[in-house]
């Protein structure tokens, strides 16, 4: 098969998933290209990423300036500067029968000219990674290729903050255009038949994880009793560090050898380091940073309990199961998290770990201190979230899903309504 990814960057460390999803379809011998709206990351980028000499099948998308003004005027220049090129195809790109306000908007303008610098091949399958990329998707399946089938795939802020911010219906066009819709939780997968997607259109489809790199160890206190708690992820506002840091503020009086460790970097790095130096957890909390997989892989090896604090952050934004969670309970990791999002879809409470609710300090204290003061019971969490992860999370087995879902959809004959000239689009 061929087939078209369509991403907001790439590459980009924090999107393994994306990446896990392009190199598995590699090595199952199908061709994928890679349209990015923005230029991601080539300094930092993952070992696949030049394993598979990924650059030479990643291709710009002209980004679509938010003011109409700039809109416009960026537009007017692309359109005479490529008409030479192809005329035809900036005309037809700017038909307002065709592609509704769509057309007016310019969106179709801009996905036309990142097209014309080469011949595309006839897609099989354009699968767009986000539900903010699915507009970008739509154009691009219907500039080269009508027949191809149109796959877009829900996550996270797509689906909730994404939403909140404009509005409801922002959606209601592509559930009408796309062959398949796909969340990564059933969490999202309900919200999606909610905001109006047909049932039948939208499948779960897992973020997976390469079990084979993650040794299963069970976990053991140290022999002089040092306690190593740890956290990964971005420093932002969803992720709900702060609140384990004020846990650790109440357990840090009576465990004088606990230690918390938090992996990763972001905008709220500073704020953390005044809340530590303000609550006296210098001796406890440390913070250090992003890490690279092999860092990450030992400080995973070194945690007696992996703690993962998601809330719904106030612009909306929700998790689904997340990666790292899905690493820590892999190695053998009992784990402390929120009833959040797609998350108690991985986590089993009181089996592989424990869920409290959202920006509950008392409550994850409580949890923690439950853990530090049971480690015999350390190994069975550990084994019961490592059989889960190897059951419903392994990334060969949903590449292989992925596959079928393609080729079930390609044997579909009747594709939907490509034209909606009333349809609203994202400002």
């Amino acid at each position: 098969m061929r087939i078209a990814f369509i991403v907001g960057h790439f590459p980009r460390l924090s999107e393994t998933f994306i990446l896990n999803q392009v190199t598995g379809l590699i090595d199952r011998g199908h061709q994928v290209d890679i349209f990015s709206e923005y230029e991601g990351d080539w300094q930092r980028v993952h070992p696949d990423v030049e394993q598979y000499d990924l650059r030479q099948y990643t291709y710009p998308l002209h980004p679509v300036p938010a003011s109409y003004g700039q809109r416009f005027w960026q537009g007017a220049r692309l359109a005479l500067t490529r008409w030479p090129q192809a005329p035809g195809r900036i005309v037809r790109s700017l038909n307002p029968l065709a592609h509704g306000r769509y057309a007016l908007g310019l969106w179709t303008l801009y996905s036309s000219v990142s097209l014309i610098d080469q011949d595309w091949p006839a897609y099989d399958i354009v699968h767009c990674q986000f539900g903010t990329q699915g507009h970008r998707g739509w154009f691009l399946q219907r500039l080269m290729a009508p027949a191809t089938k149109l796959v877009v795939m829900f996550r996270g802020h797509d689906i909730s903050s994404y939403v909140r911010q404009k509005g409801e219906d922002v959606y209601t066009d592509l559930f009408h255009a796309a062959d398949a819709c796909l969340t990564n939780c059933n969490f999202f997968r309900q919200r999606l038949i909610q905001l109006g997607c047909p049932a039948h259109k939208v499948a779960v489809h897992y973020s997976g994880l390469d079990i084979g790199k993650f040794d299963y160890q069970p976990r053991r206190l140290d022999p002089d009793g040092t306690i190593q708690l740890l956290t990964t992820g971005r420093l932002v506002e969803k992720k709900g560090i702060e609140y384990v840091i004020r846990a650790i503020a109440r357990l840090a009086r009576r465990y004088d050898k606990l230690k918390y460790t938090i992996v990763g970097d972001g905008p709220l790095r500073g704020h953390f380091e005044d809340l530590i130096r303000n609550l006296g957890l210098e001796n406890f909390v440390q913070l250090v940073g992003w890490q690279d997989e092999q860092a990450l892989i030992h400080q995973l090896s070194q945690a007696h309990v992996f703690i993962a604090p998601s809330v719904t952050a106030e612009d909306g934004n929700q998790d689904a199961p997340i990666n790292v969670l899905k690493e820590a309970m892999a190695i053998g990791l009992p784990v402390v998290s929120t009833r959040h999002g797609g998350i108690p879809e991985l986590v089993q409470d009181s089996v592989s770990g424990y869920l409290v609710p959202e920006r509950d300090v008392a409550a994850l204290s409580d949890r923690i201190e439950q853990l530090i003061n049971s480690p015999e019971r350390w190994p069975e969490m550990g084994q019961a979230g490592r059989t889960f992860v190897e059951q419903h999370f392994n990334l060969h087995m949903l590449n292989d899903r992925l596959v079928t879902r393609y080729e079930e959809l390609l044997r579909t004959k009747d594709p939907p309504p490509r034209s909606l000239p009333l349809a609203n689009f994202p400002a």
